[in-house]
C-alpha cells in the first residue's frame, strides 16, 4: 500500500520562511513569523507549543483553509516541490484528499450530522475518482476495515452521533486516508479521548503511516503523545519557531528556555507517598451508589444500562480522591450523582458534618436539597460553556452567594479575595468570559465554585482542554486551594499524569464499577487489577524520561 514513487526521507512538505499576519488590534502582528521546516516521506514531525503559538494556523495554511483575515505575508509552502502558497481554490480542492488531508481535533464538529459515515467517506471518492458506485462502496468498506472499526457494514450505515468519540475519530482517519495522500496533517486528534482510545488511535496512525509511507505533520500539546509517535519535534512560541530537532534531542536535551519550561510542566507518572490523615473528618461517604438508565431503541426494545453499579467511596477533609477510567466507565455519572445534577437510582450519598449535620442527599427532594447545595460545588471541563457569555465575571461569581442570603457588598469582597487567590486581577469582575483565555476562564470557574465556601469541590475533567503549561498552573492552584482551605476534593480525569499530580486516593472505574481503590502511590506502583494495568500500559510516553 505504500507509495511506490516515494523514497524514505524524500521531502513531502517544505515550509520556507512562512509569515502569516494577524488582524490589527491584537497583542502581536503575526500569527507565525519566518517559520521553516520539512516533513519527509515516512516521517512524523510534531508541532508543539502552547495555545496561541501558531500550530493550527500553520496546518490551515498548508491545507489552504486560512480565513482572509490571516493572509500569508511572505514565505513558501511546497507540496512535493509544487508551490501551493497562493494556489487557486480549484487546485487546492484537487490537492485536498488526493495528495494531502487533515484529521481534525473534534470529529463531531468536522463530520456532517445528517449524513451517514459511509456516505461521507463515499463523497470523497465521488468527488475525486471515476470509480463506479459498487467499486466506491467496496473501497469504503475496505478503508473502514483498515482503521480497525468493528462491523464495517453497520459503521458505514451509522450517523456520527451513534458512534463513540474513538469510533468517530477512526471515521475521520478513514476519510483522510481513503485516497492515499502523501501528506497527512493531524491537528490534536487525540485530545478529547481517554487513555486507551488514545493509545489505539496513535497506534493506528503509526501503523497506517508506516504502511502508506506518507509524511505526517502531527500537532499536539501532549508531550506523552510526542514521545510516542514523533521522529522530529518543532517547538513554537507566540508564532516563532524556537527549537527543532530529533525527538531525543528536544525532549531530553532541550536547548531553549521555553522548551525546558514546557517539558518541566509535564506531570510525572512516578508518585511519591503523600501524607495522609486517617483521623480527618469524613466529608463524603458514598455507599452502594447505583445509576441505571433504560435505553429504548426505535424498535421498542428496552435495555438497562448500568452507568454506576455498587460504587463505594469516601473522602476526608484535606484529601483528594481521583477517579480514573475510560470514557463511558461511569466517572462523570458518579460526580453528577454526588452533586445531584442527576438523581441516583439507589445507594446513599452522605455529606459529612463540616457545615451542619451529616445528611444523606441521594434521595432528597429539590426543596430539601436546596440549603445543602452550597456544600458541594463542581468545576466542569469546558469553562466557556460553564459561564454565561452575557454576564460579567462579577455577576457570575456573586449570583450564588447572594441567592443564599449574602449581601452584595459581602459577596463582592469575597469575589475580590477569591480572584486574588486564583491569581486574577480585580478588574476581571467587570469583564466578560470571551475576554479571557481558556486557562483564565477555568480559574474564574474555580473562584466561582469557592464563592459558596463548599466542603467538597468536584473537578470533572477540569484541565483536559488546557495545554501543558496552563494545565500545570491550574493543577498547582487546585493543590494550593486544597491546602489553604482544607477542602475535600473529588478529581475526575482520564489523564493518568494529571491524577498522579493531585490525588491522595485513587478509584479506578470500568463499566460503571470501581475495580481498584486505594492510596494513589500504591495503585500507581503496584496495580492489582488487570484493567488498571492495561490503563497504565496505555499511557502515552510512559517509558520516556523527559528532560533527562
Amino acid at each position: 500500500m505504500s507509495h511506490p514513487h516515494l523514497k524514505p526521507g524524500q521531502a513531502i512538505l517544505e515550509v520556507k520562511d512562512l509569515t502569516i499576519a494577524l488582524p490589527s488590534g491584537g497583542d502581536r502582528n503575526t500569527a507565525v513569523r519566518n517559520v521553516s521546516f520539512t516533513v519527509g516521506a515516512g516521517e512524523i514531525v510534531c508541532l508543539v507549543g502552547e495555545s496561541g503559538s501558531g500550530k493550527s494556523v500553520i496546518a490551515q495554511s498548508v491545507m489552504g483553509l486560512l480565513p482572509k483575515s490571516l493572509p500569508v505575508l511572505s514565505g513558501k509552502i511546497l507540496l512535493q516541490g509544487e508551490d501551493i502558497t497562493h494556489a487557486p481554490l480549484y487546485r487546492l480542492r484537487e490537492l485536498r484528499a488526493t495528495r494531502m488531508s487533515m484529521i481534525f481535533q473534534e470529529p463531531m464538529t468536522a463530520l456532517n450530522p445528517v449524513m451517514t459515515c459511509g456516505d461521507q467517506i463515499d463523497e470523497v471518492l465521488r468527488e475525486h475518482t471515476k470509480l463506479s458506485p459498487a467499486e466506491r462502496r467496496q473501497k469504503v468498506l475496505d478503508i473502514v476495515k483498515e482503521v480497525l472499526l468493528p462491523d464495517p457494514e453497520r459503521m458505514v450505515a451509522s450517523y456520527p452521533h451513534q458512534l463513540s468519540g474513538g469510533q468517530r475519530q477512526r471515521i475521520m482517519i478513514a476519510m483522510a486516508l481513503v485516497l492515499d495522500p502523501v501528506l497527512l496533517i493531524a491537528d490534536e486528534p487525540t485530545t478529547a479521548l481517554d487513555v486507551t482510545t488514545q493509545a489505539q488511535i496513535l497506534k493506528l496512525v503509526l501503523d497506517l503511516q508506516h504502511r502508506h509511507g506518507a509524511g505526517v505533520l502531527f500537532i499536539t500539546h501532549d508531550f506523552g503523545v510526542v514521545a510516542e509517535v514523533g521522529h522530529r519535534v518543532a517547538v513554537l512560541r507566540l508564532g516563532d519557531m524556537v527549537e527543532i530537532g530529533t525527538k531525543a534531542d528536544v525532549l531530553q536535551r532541550p536547548q531553549h528556555d521555553y522548551t525546558r519550561m514546557l517539558i518541566g510542566a509535564v506531570p510525572t507518572l512516578h508518585l511519591k507517598e503523600r501524607p495522609n490523615n486517617p483521623d480527618a473528618p469524613l466529608v463524603l461517604q458514598v455507599k452502594g451508589l447505583e445509576k441505571t438508565y433504560l435505553d429504548k431503541s426505535w424498535f421498542g426494545k428496552t435495555r438497562t444500562v448500568h452507568a454506576a453499579k455498587d460504587v463505594n467511596l469516601e473522602i476526608r477533609r484535606g484529601q483528594t480522591l481521583g477517579i480514573v477510567g475510560e470514557s463511558g466507565s461511569g466517572k462523570s455519572t458518579v460526580a453528577r450523582c454526588i452533586v445531584r445534577l442527576v438523581d441516583p437510582s439507589g445507594g446513599s450519598v452522605m455529606l459529612g458534618g463540616g457545615q451542619g449535620p451529616a445528611a444523606d442527599i441521594a434521595m432528597m427532594s429539590a426543596g430539601e436539597l436546596r440549603p445543602l447545595r452550597k456544600r458541594v460545588q463542581i468545576v466542569f471541563q469546558d469553562p466557556y460553556r460553564s459561564l454565561n457569555p452575557r454576564r460579567t465575571v462579577g455577576e457570575a461569581m456573586m449570583e450564588g452567594p447572594t441567592n443564599y442570603g449574602l449581601s452584595r457588598s459581602e459577596a463582592l469582597d469575597r469575589a475580590k479575595k477569591l480572584l486574588k487567590m486564583v491569581r486574577m486581577e480585580e478588574s476581571a469582575l467587570e469583564r466578560y468570559p470571551h475576554q479571557f483565555s481558556g486557562g483564565q476562564r477555568q480559574r474564574i470557574c474555580i473562584a466561582r465554585a469557592l464563592m459558596m465556601e463548599p466542603e467538597l469541590l468536584i473537578a470533572d475533567e477540569a484541565v483536559s482542554a488546557l495545554d501543558v503549561s496552563v494545565q500545570a498552573q491550574v493543577l498547582e492552584l487546585f493543590e494550593e486551594i486544597r491546602e489553604r482551605l482544607n477542602l475535600a476534593m473529588l478529581f475526575i480525569t482520564h489523564d493518568l499524569r494529571v491524577a498522579s499530580q493531585v490525588c491522595d486516593q485513587l478509584a479506578v472505574m470500568s463499566k460503571g464499577q470501581v475495580v481498584e481503590y486505594g492510596p494513589a502511590h500504591k495503585v500507581f506502583s503496584a496495580p492489582q487489577h488487570e484493567y488498571t494495568r492495561a490503563l497504565f500500559a496505555a499511557a502515552p510516553g510512559r517509558d520516556f524520561a523527559f528532560g533527562v
